[in-house]
């Protein structure tokens, strides 16, 4: 294994963490533009519709996966500023 992948775990860790805790943030203000309400239905909160359920799911779902990945594409990239080296 490469000297930079190995250096990189560790950044990668703590960059998933904060790309996590950062997504969590951006639904919560998505959410309450969308529906005006601080609380996203729980999947299993009998007062809200499949149909709503659902919408938060996938709006949840979709915001993580962009966030995880323009904050582990800024971590690859600062990586090869710092090293010369690509982590991947």
């Amino acid at each position: 294994m490469k000297a930079s992948k190995v250096a990189y775990k560790p950044v990668g860790l703590a960059l998933g963490a904060a790309s996590g805790m950062l997504a969590g943030m951006a639904f919560k203000q998505a959410w309450k533009m969308i529906e005006g309400e601080g609380d996203a239905p729980d999947a299993t909160d009998e007062d809200r519709s499949w149909k709503e359920i659902l919408i938060a799911a996938a709006l949840q779902g979709a915001i993580f996966a962009v966030v995880k990945a323009a904050v582990d594409r800024s971590g690859a990239l600062a990586t090869r500023r710092v090293t010369g080296t690509w982590p991947g």
